[in-house]
This record gives structure tokens, sequence and C-alpha cells, in this order.
């Protein structure tokens, strides 16, 4: 599956959400798709979206947060999963793309290239509901449950390594900043 296709599966949902993504081709395909001001991309912060989700569903509990992770970043501060865990916010899906690959800084191939299985790390790091989906179907099904159940969720995903042809975004990183805190000042907070 392609990961432009599993985010096209999903992108309805995804404009109801807070979505933070990290840098490179999952940002590139989800602005391509149409920029929304509630999507804050993480550029040139490799391995921290699912820290930034974190805090983001612990401090706005009645929003859902959606976290756009890759393999490469999710292994680089792979201690987040057992911070995860510890929190467990109902209100957090942590998408993973595991393409086997570094295609946003040159396609190096990751641990989960040679065997490593990011679905077993969350399990044992204690996330409370770990999936894992292959196909659109699986992976547009699981997406609905883990929203409708409501429990801290980590889903991995296996996409194919493909990669656009630019990984640019023509929206500038502070407009990007300040679109988004405008979007969080929005929202109901709560007392």
């Amino acid at each position: 599956m392609l990961r432009a296709d599993a985010l096209r599966e999903i992108y309805p949902e995804l404009e109801r959400c807070i979505v933070v993504t990290i840098m490179g081709a999952v940002a590139a395909e989800l602005y391509a798709l149409g920029h929304r001001p509630n999507f804050f991309y993480m550029e040139h912060s490799m391995g921290l979206a699912s820290s930034v989700g974190l805090g983001l569903a612990l401090s706005l509990p009645e929003q859902q947060v959606i976290v756009l992770d890759g393999d490469g970043s999710l292994l680089m501060n792979l201690g987040t999963l057992t911070t995860l865990a510890r929190y467990r916010p109902s209100n957090l899906l942590h998408i993973v793309f595991d393409n086997e690959s570094l295609v946003s800084v040159g396609g190096f191939p990751t641990a989960t290239a040679s065997g490593s299985d990011l679905a077993a790390m969350a399990r044992a790091a204690g996330i409370p509901l770990v999936m894992k989906a292959e196909t659109p179907v699986q992976f547009s099904t699981a997406v609905t449950q883990a929203l409708t159940r409501r429990v801290m969720t980590t889903l991995v995903t296996k996409v194919e390594a493909s990669s656009p042809v630019s990984y640019r975004l023509d929206l500038d990183l502070l407009e990007n900043r300040f679109q988004f805190k405008r979007y969080l000042d929005s929202l109901p907070h709560p007392s």
C-alpha cells in the first residue's frame, strides 16, 4: 500500500482532529491532499511528533489527536513508547507508517527492514491497544476502530518505500506554527 493512498483513506477523519506529522515525505503527502490549520508539520525535528502529540492529547483531553509517524522517526525516539504507555491518553492515535526506510533522508534501510517489529515493541512498552495493517481496508478499519474505542492506540502500517517528487512544502514553517496556534486557541479548553 502507498502511504499517500492510506492518508487519502483517512483524510476526512484528519480534518476533524488535531494532527501532528513527522518531517519529509509524510508531511509532503498530507500537505498535497490539502492543508488544514489543524495540521502541524514537524519539519526539522525527526522523532518528536509523538512527543508533541502526547503533550497536546494531555492538555486537550476533549480533542482527538492523531500523530502520523514513521519507522525511522519512531526508532530515533523509541523511548516515546514507554512514555505514551505511562500516560495513555484515550484521545491519542499514534499511526506509524513503516516503509523500512529513511526515505526522507536518502532511503537508507531502518531496523524494521531486518526484522525489528515496532508493533511488538509498542505492546512490550505497555501501549493499551496495538494494531497492524497491511492493506487499505485493514488500515481504514483500524483507524475507525481506534477512534471509536477512544483508547490510546498505536497502529503500525506497512507501506511501500515510494516517495513524492519533492518533500518541500510551500507553507512557511512559521506560518504553519501561527495557523496551528490560532486553531488550538479556537478550541474549547478544559477548566
